[in-house]
C-alpha cells in the first residue's frame, strides 16, 4: 500500500512542477527557496520539493504525503472564507464520504473530550488556530488550520448527567476551492488523529 501512495505523490509532484502556477508560493502561501516551497501543513514545518515532500525533515508518501500534494495541486488565489463554517455533509459530492467522515472524524475524538479541553492552547498553537468566539457555542470549541487556506472549526460538548459527549467538525466555507471532496475528509481525519497524537 505504501508503495501505491509513493507513485500517487510522485505523479502529483511531477504534474505540479511540470506546470509550475506563476505565484505558487503565494498562492499556498509559503515561502521558496529555489525549487522547494515551505509552509507549514498539519502543524509541521513542510516542504515540497520536485521529488518528495516532507514533514519535519521526515519524507511522507502517505495520506498526508497526498493531501499535501493535492492542496499543491489546487493552489490559488482565492483566500481561506470563514465565517461562515459549513457541515461536511453540505459540501457538493460528499455524501459517499459522510459516513466515513463522521466516525474517523468526528466519533474517533469524543472518548477524549475532557483530555482535548485541557489541551486546547497546546492545540491551537501547533495548528495555527485560536478558541472560537463564545458564539460559535459549545461548551468549548476552538479553530485550527492544517493546512494554510483550510480552516476547521471543532466544538464540543462534555458529558453531563442527561447527555454524553459529542464533537461536531466544521469546514470554512471554500474549502472545496483548495481541495478535491475526498480529500477534504482525510484532512478532518488527519487533523483529528493530529489532535488525538498531542494530548496522548
Amino acid at each position: 500500500m505504501t508503495g501505491n501512495y509513493a507513485k500517487i505523490v510522485r505523479d502529483n509532484l511531477n504534474r505540479l512542477y511540470s506546470n509550475l502556477p506563476k505565484d505558487f508560493a503565494k498562492k499556498l502561501p509559503g515561502e521558496q527557496e529555489g525549487e522547494r516551497f515551505i509552509f507549514n501543513a498539519f502543524g509541521e514545518k513542510c516542504v515540497i520539493e520536485p521529488n518528495r515532500i516532507t514533514l519535519n525533515e521526515e519524507e511522507h508518501s502517505s495520506v498526508i504525503g497526498i493531501l499535501i500534494s493535492l492542496y499543491a495541486l489546487n493552489a490559488c488565489a482565492e483566500n481561506c472564507i470563514h465565517p461562515p463554517f459549513k457541515p461536511f455533509k453540505e459540501f457538493p459530492g460528499s455524501m459517499p464520504y459522510v459516513g466515513a467522515f463522521t466516525t474517523h472524524t468526528e466519533q474517533l475524538i469524543v472518548p477524549h473530550v475532557d483530555k482535548i479541553k485541557k489541551a486546547v492552547q497546546r492545540i491551537t498553537k501547533t495548528l495555527n488556530g485560536w478558541i472560537s468566539p463564545s458564539e460559535v457555542g459549545g461548551d468549548f470549541s476552538f479553530i485550527v488550520y492544517p493546512l494554510p487556506k483550510i480552516a476547521l472549526c471543532y466544538i464540543f460538548y462534555e458529558a453531563d448527567d442527561d447527555f454524553t459527549a459529542s464533537a461536531t467538525c466544521l469546514f470554512s466555507e471554500n474549502a472545496n476551492q483548495f481541495m478535491p471532496i475526498g480529500g477534504i475528509a482525510d484532512v478532518g481525519e488527519y487533523t483529528s488523529k493530529k489532535i488525538l497524537k498531542m494530548i496522548n
